[in-house]
């Protein structure tokens, strides 16, 4: 008996955990951020400085979200990105926590925290989305 083959990362599947799951299978920090809208400390993360060809994508549920190729240097502390790898992979809501108003960016497949997205980038979109280096994980290209 073989059982059904398991979604691949990239599915629109949706992905729906307890709060203890998640924090089972996060470290703190990542739970923090990711489940709990946290920020980490700018500067802290490793992947400010990764620039291999690859794919960025989220620590939660492995969906693919953002490329290096779209990568840039924003000199903010967090991983910089002029837009997502594909349509309909990072979803956007309106923030106005701690007195201001910003756009939320979050993992469409399991709704994890990535950060947020403003129109002061560079070209070709003039956007920068801003991203927890947490909330992250790297595939380099094979």
């Amino acid at each position: 008996m073989t059982s059904a083959p398991k979604p691949a990362p990239d599915s629109a599947e949706k992905i729906v955990k307890s709060d203890a799951e998640w924090r089972e299978t996060l470290s703190p920090e990542a739970y923090h951020v990711a489940r709990k809208h946290g920020t980490e400390r700018a500067f802290t993360s490793p992947l400010n400085n990764e620039k291999r060809p690859g794919m960025f994508t989220c620590v939660c549920c492995d969906a693919p979200l953002f490329k290096t190729a779209d990568k840039f240097e924003s000199g903010t502390g967090w991983p910089s990105f002029t837009r997502p790898a594909d349509d309909g992979k990072v979803g956007e809501k309106d923030d106005s926590s701690f007195f201001m108003r910003r756009t939320e960016v979050h993992c469409v497949r399991c709704e994890a925290h990535l950060g947020h997205v403003f129109p002061d980038g560079p070209r070709p979109t003039g956007l920068r989305y801003c991203i927890n280096g947490v909330s992250l994980k790297f595939e380099p290209e094979s």
